[in-house]
């Protein structure tokens, strides 16, 4: 077990980093898209990876739901 997995809470899994090169014309496309949508370009990328699995009928079981748009509630 990694120490990482050792300070996770009962089977809970760290989301992984994962290095992306994109061309500068699709990263610029992604991150207004992003912005129009209040969304950090990391969750843009994440959701339209999450519409092209559940598109090709391949979303992962027991993933987490994303959140929305917009910065979280403060409560």
């Amino acid at each position: 077990m990694s120490p990482t997995e050792q300070d996770e809470p009962d089977g809970a899994q760290r989301r992984r980093a994962v290095l992306l090169r994109l061309d500068p014309a699709v990263h610029e496309a992604l991150a207004r898209w992003a912005a129009d949508d209040l969304r950090s370009l990391n969750a843009q990328v994440e959701l339209l990876l999450r519409r092209a699995l559940a598109e090709a009928g391949r979303s992962p079981t027991g993933a987490r739901p994303q959140r929305g748009p917009g910065r979280p509630r403060k409560d």
